[in-house]
């Protein structure tokens, strides 16, 4: 007879492999619901999926759209051997991803919203099977699929694991989602600002687990190092309060809404887009150079410009932006974004002005420095 008492009754109840299993299961789910950061949880899926399920591979992709043209951005690709890639999607090279027609059967599995399997071999032979990352309709920047290779037909215990990780997945997005976009535009909010600060926008990719231990010290805000070529901007609408009075606070409430549109169609699906209240929005991205992240602004301030409001009809914005620089924290390169800002609206409005330039011109009466060491 087996031993009475709750190691004897564990035993008889479940096969040890059940139980590594289950447990290996739970480890994966407790890792799936732990995140605060969005960003982290595709690879954790990916990352699960491998473990719990026999598949070679797993890819996840998102749609990522640049001048109204659509490609597909493969964020997390793991396979059974250890290999594998995470992207950056701040730092893609929009015009090296396939285009979205060039992967057929992902492109089935999106619009239709279900399930694609393919198979080449047989009905016993390999397959990949495509599912949408989520069942409903999203922005561009939120649609998605996995895409799982397996060397033969799944059973049913794994299709049905597949299908409850895939349900978690889904249901902390939705609660990040909530936490960290604004509720009026759906853009990002002020806080996810700081969480890509510090997390996305990091010099090296290896730097980040011991910028992580240091902890910032009572009263100061933490500070990382950045690549020079990351530019954070800011955008206000020109005379806000003024034409509040006049049209009222719901028809203002549209015209947020429109800007905040019109920013999504203008500015990459990679490119990080805040609303932080009010008027007031911001752009996080990664560009190569000042003359090109100036013609993204530029781009922004003659499409509000040109757009017909309802019930208000023109209406501009200005805007300011900085280079991120080595010791910057989110408050310090904001403060330079706004000093830009400033600067427009007291020339007139309806512009657009890098704070590098300004400095360049002796504007400011200041040379910006990193450390010890000047910039320009």
């Amino acid at each position: 007879m087996p031993p009475r008492g709750k190691q004897g009754v564990t035993s008889a109840a479940f096969p040890a492999n059940m139980v590594s299993t289950m447990a290996t299961l739970t480890e994966h789910l407790i890792k799936l619901t732990d995140h605060r950061e969005r960003d982290l949880l595709e690879l954790t899926l990916a990352k699960a999926l491998i473990d719990l399920v026999p598949i070679q591979r797993v890819v996840i992709a998102r749609v990522s759209t640049e001048d109204n043209e659509k490609r597909w951005l493969d964020i997390v690709s793991l396979d059974s051997r250890g290999g594998g890639k995470v992207v950056d999607p701040l730092r893609i090279d929009f015009q090296s991803l396939p285009r979205l027609e060039d992967a057929y059967d992902r492109l089935r599995s999106l619009r239709g919203r279900q399930e694609i399997e393919v198979a080449w071999a047989g009905e016993d032979g390999p397959r990949i099977y495509y599912l949408p990352l989520f069942a409903d309709s999203r922005a561009d920047d939120e649609q998605g699929v996995i895409e799982i290779h397996s060397a033969g037909l799944l059973a049913p215990e794994d299709r049905q694991t597949i299908e409850q990780l895939h349900h978690i997945y889904r249901n902390m997005y939705t609660l990040l989602a909530y936490s960290d976009r604004d509720a009026l535009t759906g853009l990002l909010n002020r806080k996810s600002l700081d969480d890509t600060f510090y997390s996305a926008v990091l010099e090296e990719l290896d730097g980040i687990l011991e910028d992580a231990k240091n902890e910032p010290s009572p009263g100061k805000e933490r500070r990382h190092r950045v690549p020079p070529n990351y530019w954070l901007g800011t955008i206000t609408i020109d005379n806000f309060h003024l034409l509040n009075d006049k049209h009222g606070h719901l028809i203002m409430e549209e015209v947020t809404l429109l800007v905040a549109r019109i920013m999504n169609s203008t500015f990459r699906t990679h490119d990080r887009l805040y609303r932080f209240g009010g008027e007031s929005f911001a752009v996080l991205f990664h560009c190569p150079e000042e003359a090109l992240a100036l013609g993204a602004f530029e781009r922004m301030r003659a499409n509000v410009e040109k757009f017909s409001f309802p019930q208000v009809g023109r209406v501009t914005i200005s805007a300011g932006f900085t280079r991120v620089l080595a010791d910057d924290s989110p408050s310090t390169a904001l403060e330079r974004t706004e000093q830009a800002i400033d600067f427009a609206q007291k020339n007139g409005r309806n512009k657009v002005c890098s704070h590098l330039d300004l400095v360049r011109r002796g504007l400011f009466g200041e040379v910006a420095r990193t450390g010890s060491v000047d910039v320009f």
